[in-house]
């Protein structure tokens, strides 16, 4: 079980970075993709504003690109040099994962963003 105060806890939970005891989504189905980066404005715990400053969730489609490039590379080598798979079905495989994984890297990469800025803070009186 994740240790809670890691960033990797508040990262795959989608937990508040600073108290780590509320999800900053107010739809936890990551698979209602209408919804899927909706987020509340503040944690009602700790009070922390999740969007920081203006369009500051900007900066996450650069984590998401890192994390779609994974993907794909993921992808290729299982398809392509393990299972021996030609270009063009490599190319279908790499696609289709990267469409399947939509929902979970939209907010992976904002959770990943935020933790960047962000850290836990043992201290804070629940």
């Amino acid at each position: 079980m994740l240790k809670k105060g890691s960033k990797l806890n508040s990262i795959l939970t989608g937990s508040c970075p600073k108290c780590q005891n509320e999800s900053m989504y107010s739809d936890k189905n990551i698979l209602n993709l209408s919804n899927v980066l909706k987020m509340n404005e503040h944690c009602s715990h700790c009070g922390l504003k999740y969007q920081i400053e203006p369009s500051f969730f900007y900066g996450a489609m650069y984590v998401s690109y890192g994390l779609n490039v994974a993907i794909g590379i993921a992808a290729f080598i299982v398809s392509y040099l393990m299972f021996g798979a030609t270009l063009k079905e490599a190319f279908i495989v790499i696609i289709a994962s990267l469409i399947l994984s939509f929902p979970f890297v939209l907010r992976l990469s904002r959770n990943i963003y935020i933790n960047m800025f962000v850290s836990y803070d043992e201290n804070f009186k629940q």
